[in-house]
């Protein structure tokens, strides 16, 4: 496997790496290859926009029916008044 070094990293940083280290119950280096690993698995994912990520979310939760789009309509606020 490869070494990296890592220089001039911050004593907040370091300390903080320790503690998440601690909870972890793993050593400080075990600590930072568990974060990069977590962070780049995540920038392998296909990006996806807003709404089809809402549209997975609740994907078989038993809506059908078509929803009507509003671009360009004016939506008027709810009237609690009357």
């Amino acid at each position: 496997m490869a070494q990296i070094v890592i220089r001039n990293l911050d004593d907040d940083v370091k300390e903080n790496l320790k503690k998440q280290a601690v909870v972890h119950g793993w050593s400080m280096e075990k600590e930072a290859r568990e974060i990069l690993r977590e962070v780049l698995k995540r920038k392998e994912r296909t990006p996806t926009g807003l709404g089809s990520r809402i549209a997975a979310r609740f994907t078989g939760m038993g809506l059908h029916d078509e929803l009507p789009e509003l671009h360009g309509q004016t939506i008027s606020p709810m009237d609690f008044i009357t």
